[in-house]
């Protein structure tokens, strides 16, 4: 008995020719299977096969080897469905060759007499790849390390130099959140070292590639109009160019998955959040005029060997993926289902990421995940047997809860170590994950920015069971004062839902109270969008009409101007810390920055005296900490004068 990992390399292949292929091809599996004894155990992710050898099976691997190649089997959409089997018959075609020595001439067809040539290309490449021996080897290899091997031993359908970008151009567009802003990174980081180019101008770019969010409808919906806009630059392509490749990656391509590919034929590709590695092999395949996807979810990936490369080589900022994926499973919530479960990265991989970015020179990083605080790394086997985690008061889990393994405030703690001039936030977090010492820890570190994100989503406790969000208004109205006694001049903002299943008058007016009673500096409002897979979708009814969620929005947003207004004006007349992005978007004669609270601050383009440099005086850059007295305040930005370039530590003194 032995056992095989089955991984991503047969998710898309070719085009079906016949309903009879397919049927052939199904029935010469199931027949070699029972000859092998083979069991399926296949999972969500990894897939894995336990196999059973037999004393005689000469005459089904006969049969098995004169097949048709995959490549003429499997279809686009159909394979997502497939794969599982796809990619064991793959393995076990290329173990039986191997070790049984036979002819891929046997049983020929006419069909097969036809594209002899091409057979014989395949063939030989498939009898000089690696053995089943070779694959036993590596099957242990951690997924971080599989991205050199995708090269070394490409599937047999390509070769190595297909899976190069030969340096044809693309196109990167980001939608939705920070996860992925840092995703296109990476994304880029991956296509970068198999030789493709990046391009800022459509126009010229021979791959586009979508990073797409799938929160809200109204995300989605942006997509399909792109695609839209998109068509005509595909079908209008000079053919003496290479043909335009169009992909959509991130959690809509995860959702959709097949929709996509019958909906949109000018779709080329399809990458989830786990795939990226797969995106040369993809791309490789897509060359063929076939679509290719990987939405395989992971138990493991977190990229965590792979540096991401800056989009904007002027930024001042970066943000650094710690974990992926979420368990809180939210009612309303698609994360959970487009992003998988809850893994993060070993924390000397995320320092040693943060240190780079330092000698980089950048001056803030802003640590991810989709629940940042409740990182928790068990790469470190001695600390797996730490105690359980430690909850805000009066909030609870909906999953047992976990121990042992590195906390985030551990990571905290390490990460602001590196650099005391470079800046430290952190988003987005649940309400739930913040324990005394993380809260400590911020009010401590001069670079850990004194600005929480806590998400309410409601002001009522009734809604909020609704949503399965672990607390009640009464906890969560405990915690921020807990965080205002324990961090003072802290900035809170916070997300709300306006309008979610069975919301009534009554609730959407104890969100209003919350607003006014905790007064955030910065908020996220939306109206509920249903999504399918969810727990809202299939048990709650989406019952609010959308006049009304509209309304109650509205409201909602009025009230938050209002109070924030009131609570940034409290910062009128004192002087902070502004670390510099560039010029203001609205006048060529003023800067703009954030200060600690991630508040935007606007001031004027002029000569300043430089205090780490006596009698200097200077024009403040991107990247320079400049001291900001601030003379006026609205509900989004902050204005004042600027006294002086100064230096993050040298700046408390005047903070």
């Amino acid at each position: 008995m032995f056992a095989m990992f089955i991984t991503p390399h047969l998710c898309v292949v070719h085009k079906i020719t016949a309903t009879t292929v397919m049927a052939a091809y199904i029935q010469r599996v199931l027949a070699l299977c029972q000859a092998l004894c083979i069991h399926f155990l296949i999972g969500s992710s990894p897939h894995t096969c336990v196999v059973g050898t037999t004393s005689s099976i000469s005459q089904t691997l006969g049969c098995f080897s004169a097949m048709h190649p995959l490549r003429r089997v499997l279809r686009a959409h159909r394979c997502l469905r497939w794969r599982p089997l796809a990619s064991v018959s793959w393995l076990l075609l290329r173990t039986c060759r191997a070790s049984c020595n036979l002819s891929s001439t046997t049983c020929p067809s006419p069909e097969r007499q036809q594209e002899h040539g091409v057979q014989k290309d395949f063939s030989s490449r498939l009898a000089t790849g690696p053995t089943f021996q070779h694959f036993l080897r590596n099957a242990s290899v951690p997924q971080e390390n599989l991205s050199s091997l995708d090269v070394e031993d490409p599937p047999p359908y390509l070769t190595v130099d297909q899976l190069l970008g030969r340096q044809r151009k693309v196109y990167l567009e980001t939608y939705g959140c920070q996860m992925n802003v840092n995703d296109t990174e990476i994304a880029w980081s991956i296509l970068q070292k198999s030789g493709y180019l990046r391009t800022n101008n459509l126009q010229e770019a021979d791959v586009i590639l979508l990073v797409t969010c799938s929160i809200r409808e109204k995300a989605e919906q942006t997509i399909w109009n792109r695609l839209h806009q998109l068509r005509a630059l595909k079908t209008k392509r000079p053919r003496s160019r290479v043909p335009l490749r169009i992909g959509i990656l991130g959690c809509m391509a995860e959702r959709l998955k097949e929709e996509i590919l019958n909906r949109e034929k000018i779709v080329d590709i399809l990458a989830g959040p786990d795939a990226y590695r797969d995106l040369p092999r993809l791309l490789a395949v897509a060359e063929s005029g076939q679509q290719a996807a990987n939405v395989l979810l992971s138990l493991d990936e977190t990229y965590a060997d792979i540096m991401p490369v800056q989009t904007s080589p002027s930024a001042t900022s970066a943000f650094v993926s710690i974990m992926r994926g979420c368990d809180n499973m939210c009612s309303y919530c698609i994360v959970p289902f487009t992003r998988g479960r809850e893994r993060s990265r070993p924390v000397a991989s995320i320092v040693e990421e943060v240190r780079k970015l330092s000698e980089q020179g950048l001056k803030e990083v802003t640590l991810l995940g989709q629940n940042v605080n409740s990182f928790r790394d068990n790469s470190e086997v001695q600390f797996n047997n730490a105690m359980s985690t430690s909850l805000s008061r009066g909030f609870s889990t909906n999953y047992k809860t976990k121990q042992g393994g590195l906390r985030f405030a551990h990571l905290l703690d390490q990460v602001s170590r590196i650099d005391p001039e470079m800046r430290i936030r952190f988003t987005s977090p649940h309400p739930k994950d913040f324990p005394d010492e993380v809260l400590q820890l911020i009010h401590e570190r001069d670079n850990i920015c004194k600005q929480i994100h806590v998400p309410a989503q409601s002001g009522s406790s009734r809604v909020l069971e609704a949503m399965r969000r672990g607390y009640s208004r009464e906890a969560y109205v405990e915690l921020i004062h807990h965080i205002r006694e324990s961090i003072p001049g802290v900035s809170l903002s916070s997300d709300f839902i306006a309008g979610f299943c069975g919301e009534t008058e009554e609730d959407h007016l104890q969100t209003v109270s919350l607003l006014r009673e905790v007064q955030y500096n910065m908020g996220f409002l939306f109206a509920y969008s249903m999504r399918q897979k969810t727990r809202a979708y299939h048990r709650l009814k989406d019952d609010v009409p959308e006049e009304v969620k509209l309304r109650r929005l509205e409201e909602l947003i009025t009230v938050f101007r209002k109070e924030a207004t009131k609570a940034n004006k409290t910062s009128v007349g004192c002087t902070q810390l502004v670390l510099v992005e560039g010029h203001s978007k609205r006048s060529s004669t003023d800067l703009c920055g954030r200060n600690d609270g991630n508040l935007k601050v606007i001031f004027p383009d002029v000569e300043i005296e430089d205090v780490t440099n006596s009698g200097l005086r200077v024009r403040a850059q991107p990247g320079d900490y400049v001291l900001v007295k601030i003379t006026s305040a609205s509900s989004q930005t902050l204005k004042g004068h600027v006294l002086c370039r100064t230096t993050l530590k040298g700046s408390s003194a005047y903070c």
